[in-house]
C-alpha cells in the first residue's frame, strides 16, 4: 500500500521531491519544455492558507519547490482544489472551465503555459515512459 499525502503539504512536497530525484537522470531533458511558473495557491485547508511556490524545468527536469523564482516566465494564481485538479489529475477541461469562470489568473507567457499544460496532460505510462511513471508516482500518493 503505498502512503499518501494532502496535496500541497509539507511532506507531500517531501515525497514528490524524491520521486523526482529517483528519476531524475532518466528523463531526456528534451522531453520537457523549458518554462518556470511561479503559482500562488489559496485556500489551502492548512496552514499557511496561501502558497507560494514554483515549477522549473530549465535544468532538463521538473524541480517543483516552494518559494518563488527570479524571472518567471508565468505567474499561475489558483484556489487549492482547482491547483489539485489540475496539477495532479491532469481534468484539462475542469481547467479550462475554471479559467473561463476567473478562478485562474495567468501573469506572464500564456502561450508558454498553454504549450506546456499540453504536453503534461498527456503523460502517461505508454506514451511518455519515465515521465508518465513519475506522473502517475506523483498522482498515487496525493490525496
Amino acid at each position: 500500500m503505498v502512503t499518501t499525502y494532502r496535496f500541497l503539504s509539507t511532506e507531500w512536497i517531501v515525497a514528490v521531491r524524491e520521486i523526482h530525484n529517483q528519476y531524475r537522470d532518466q528523463i531526456s531533458p528534451t522531453t520537457i519544455p523549458d518554462i518556470r511558473i511561479n503559482q500562488i495557491i489559496t485556500e489551502t485547508p492548512f496552514e499557511p492558507s496561501e502558497i507560494k511556490a514554483h515549477l522549473d524545468t530549465t535544468l532538463g527536469f521538473i524541480d517543483l519547490e516552494l518559494g518563488h523564482l527570479e524571472n518567471p516566465d508565468v505567474t499561475v494564481s489558483l484556489d487549492y482544489e482547482t491547483a489539485l485538479a489540475i496539477f495532479v489529475n491532469g481534468d484539462t477541461q475542469f481547467a479550462m472551465q475554471a479559467f473561463m469562470a476567473g478562478k485562474i489568473r495567468v501573469d506572464g507567457d500564456m502561450a508558454k503555459l498553454m504549450s506546456f499544460f499540453a504536453l503534461s496532460q498527456s503523460y502517461d505510462q505508454d506514451s511518455l515512459g519515465v515521465v508518465g511513471q513519475v506522473a502517475q508516482k506523483v498522482k498515487d500518493i496525493t490525496e
